[in-house]
Parts: structure tokens; sequence; C-alpha cells
């Protein structure tokens, strides 16, 4: 039987010989365009452009790196689209590069329409690109190769340096990132040697998978929605290289129709899907934790570009219509092996996380657990490990300072926890309930109180946890002083409000002392 060109016509079982024969091009094809593209490199790399513009300073390319599908090594035959990323001298930080980059675009494409070398290939459509960021894009022509082949130019500033391949960049870098950064991803391009190699360095069956889905998604998503805002195909390269690491254990031998398959279903449930990695960027840095963390908490789908911690690259995008997309290629023969549905892997639409659960009095107890089990399946692992006698309160404190009641019904995930989080476990038994008290210093603690007794008895609590002396201390709810010898009750004071503690400036209160 011969084989369709049509991947809806393509059974399951022969998704192999579909990527060979239709997907993956010749070496020969492959070389022929990139002789080309080595033209405009080689002129960008020896030409030296003069300041003009509002640039009072040569510029020098200090490198050409190719990015997207011909850098990363998961071109699709046919395709003649090559992505340059130039590192340029003007360009000493992110505000620099932010000030020049229109003044080098106009520079550069000056250049190239001068360019005998390039007239030559049929230079065409110089035009200027908007994007994030905006990005120089023409055509030239071969007489190898039938179709024009689309070049785009990015300037960019070399904020790794030179750098060993593939390494983890000084924290220091991102912090630069983040402190410069405009809107996300404005500077991406800067760190796209490690978003190259991120991908470059995968097994060849995994090339073969993401092939196959970014066929997918040009034929049957963008071919048929050309004017919808939807997602970069960055994006999908990196959601499959998710499943297959979370699916597989990033074993190498496995089945492209169970591949498939599992990135249509989490296509399907994008709206739960938060993906990062911490590769080249972890949570050291206090700086680039909040900033990670503050993307947890925006809208789902989240995938964290790995290479740049400000960069969720699925936001504002229309993933309804890849999901709709996603349920019809799930009907197709390349989901079905004969007649029953290709089984997919088990991937977690978040990855586990570890959570330190802190109780007064007693050792911090680590826990395993994925951000979207329910939280009365967190107090069952509790349960288990150290027993408990009352009734379990969980509770968290919220980057913006606020503590929040975990309630049982709840997972980490709505409350934005995606990454390791210290959590607090307080005990009550009736009729005692919840208080939060807010500290000077921002910080929050859990107290179990009566809400007939007197608020001195907190303000022993707080002394024997904090230090903080009960004459030294002011507590209010809702803008009212409380007093000491009153009850709680009193103030209307219910389970799980918060209280504001502060420092008294004057502490020469005898009946207070302790």
């Amino acid at each position: 039987m011969a084989l369709s060109s049509d991947l809806y016509g393509t059974p399951a079982s022969r998704l192999d010989s579909f990527v060979a024969q239709c997907l993956q091009p010749s070496r020969e094809w492959k070389e022929e365009v990139l002789d080309a593209v080595r033209t405009v490199e080689q002129l960008l790399r020896e030409e030296t452009l003069q300041g003009e513009y509002g640039l009072d300073q040569e510029v020098r390319v200090l490198k050409t790196v190719k990015v997207g599908s011909f850098g990363n090594g998961t071109v699709l035959s046919g395709s003649t689209e090559v992505e340059l990323v130039v590192f340029l001298s003007c360009f000493r930080s992110f505000q620099e590069e932010a000030k020049h980059h229109q003044a080098v675009l106009k520079l550069i494409r000056r250049k190239l329409w001068t360019c005998q070398d390039l007239l030559s290939l049929g230079l065409e459509v110089l035009e200027v690109a908007q994007g994030v960021p905006d990005a120089l894009v023409f055509t030239i022509q071969t007489r190898q190769i039938e179709e024009t082949i689309t070049v785009t130019i990015v300037p960019a500033y070399r904020a790794l340096g030179p750098s060993a391949p593939n390494s983890q960049p000084h924290p220091q870098v991102y912090v630069s990132l983040i402190k410069a950064c405009r809107y996300p991803g404005s500077f991406s391009p800067s760190f796209c040697e490690l978003q190259r190699d991120f991908v470059k360095h995968r097994p060849t069956k995994l090339k073969s998978l993401l092939r196959l889905v970014k066929h997918w998604y040009l034929q049957y998503v963008k071919a048929r929605c050309p004017r919808a805002m939807l997602p970069p195909l960055y994006a999908l390269e990196l959601l499959t290289i998710y499943a297959w690491e979370m699916g597989t254990q990033e074993n190498e031998s496995f089945r492209l129709d169970e591949g498939l398959t599992t990135v249509m279903e989490l296509l399907q449930d994008y709206e739960s899907l938060c993906i990062y990695w911490t590769k080249y960027y972890t949570f050291q840095s206090p700086i680039i934790e909040d900033v990670v963390k503050k993307q947890f908490q925006g809208q789902r789908p989240i995938i964290l570009d790995p290479a740049d911690p400000t960069y969720n690259v699925a936001e504002g995008h229309r993933w309804d219509i890849v999901a709709q997309r996603a349920c019809q290629c799930l009907k197709q023969d390349c989901c079905y092996d004969k007649d029953d549905p290709v089984p997919s892997w088990n991937v977690k639409r978040a990855r586990d996380i570890q959570v330190t659960v802190e109780q007064w009095g007693c050792p911090d107890l680590i826990l395993t657990v994925n951000p979207y089990e329910t939280l009365r399946k967190v107090k069952e692992k509790i349960r288990q490990r150290q027993g408990c006698s009352g009734l379990q309160r969980l509770s968290f404190q919220m980057p913006s300072g606020e503590r929040k009641l975990l309630s049982s019904r709840s997972s980490l995930a709505n409350f934005g926890i995606f990454s390791n989080t210290r959590i607090c476990l307080l005990e009550t038994t009736p009729p005692e309930i919840q208080i939060f008290v807010r500290n000077p210093d921002g910080g929050s603690h859990a107290y179990a109180i009566d809400p007939k007794s007197l608020v001195l008895s907190l303000k022993q609590q707080i002394e024997d946890k904090q230090g903080l002396l009960r004459k030294q201390q002011e507590l209010q709810f809702q803008g009212q002083i409380l007093q000491d010898w009153s009850l709680f009750e009193n103030y209307g004071i219910e389970d799980s409000d918060t209280l504001i503690l502060s420092k008294k400036k004057d502490t020469n209160f005898p009946f207070l002392s302790s």
C-alpha cells in the first residue's frame, strides 16, 4: 500500500515511515538552502555598518546564530524559512538594545539593499516585520531551489558573552534582564543559543515527533486559520518535549503514535498546563523566583521559555482553536491502531513539587505533592505521616503578603502554586477558630483562638512564638485597636480573619508587664 502524503490518512502504525518519507528533508536540499543563507551571514560578519539614524558609532556583527527549525535540527521538508539572530557591538546592555533596535534594523536594511552578492540572488521584499521584537524580513532566490528563501534577521544584545554552549548563565544575567524588561519576551533573542540547544541536543526519535507535531500544526491549524492569533511553533515544541520527558522518563525508544496522541490530549486540556524547566535558571535568586512565581499566578496555559524566565510563550494566543483541531486529530487514522484509539502516556499537567509543612513545636514535614491534588489528599498524607488529633487547618502566605486558608476542596494550583513551597499546619479543636496575624515585616502566622477568650491570650501566644513581648504588641482588626481585656467575639472576628500586629512606640504600661 502506497504511503499517503496526508497525515490524517496515514495509519498510526505507519507514522515512522510518514516522517521519514514526507517530513524529513534531504541533506542535499538543506545544504542548498543554507548555502544561500551563508552569503547573508558572511556579509553581516565582514561588513561594518556606519553609524547613522542616531547611532554615533560603527556597528560590527559579533556573531550570527541560526535559530528556529534550521538551527535546532527539526526543519521540515520544503520549509524555506530561516531565522538569524545577529549579536551586535553597539548593544552593551539590554537598555542599549531597546534604545537602538530600530536604528540598527535600518542600517542592516540599507546594507543589504546595496550588496551585489545578494542582488544576484534575487533579493526582494525587504521590510521590517512587527513582532517581539521587530525583525527584518526579506527573500532571496537560488537556481537550485524553486521556492524563494525567506530570511528573518533579529538584532540582539549578546548577554551571555562567549560562555560555554548549553551551560547555565550566571544568575546576574537574568537579574539584569528582569530589571530591564519592557514586556515579556522583548529580549528573548539574547538567549537564542540556549533556546536552540534546548531542542538541538535531543534524541533523533524525539525530533521525529517534533516534526510530526509541527507538520500537523502548520497543515491543519495555521493553514486553516491564517488570521487567528495562534501560538508560536516554539510553544508546541516545548509542549512536545515536556510530554516526552514526563510520559517516557526520557526514553529514546517510544511509539510516535502514542507521542502524537499524548500531545493532542494535552492541547485539549490547555487550561490546566503549567510547564517550566530549571535547566538554565533556578529559584535560588529571590528576584528570579519572584518573577517566575508571578508568572504562575497568570492565566493558563503557562509554558515558560526555558531560557527566559520573563517569557510565557503561551500567553495571549488562541489555544481554544488549537484544542478544537486537536480534538479532530484524535478522531483520524493517525491516532488509531486498526479500530482502537492509540493509548496516550500518563503526563501530569504540572510537575510534582516539594511542600514543606510547618507546625509550631514540631519538626518540618516534607511531602511530594502534585499542584492539582486536592488539599484533602495532602491532609491525608500529613495524617499518615504524623497523625493529627484535632482539625487540620492549612494556610499559605501569598506573594502579596496576604495569608490564605487552603480549603480541603481546593488545590495548590488554585492559588498559582506550581513550585516548591512552604505551608502552615494548625490544629484546632472546637470552639477554637484559626486567625492570621500579619507582622510589621510583612510576614504572617496562623494562631488558634477561642472567640470567647481574651485578646491578651493571643498576645501571649505571639510572645511565645515570635519573642515580641506582650506589652510591646498592638493588634488591630479592620482599623480598630484590640483591648487586652476584651473578648475576640466583641470585635466580630471570625474564622480566617487577619489581624495586624505592630510594635507600640510607648511601652510604659506596667499593668501589661509579663
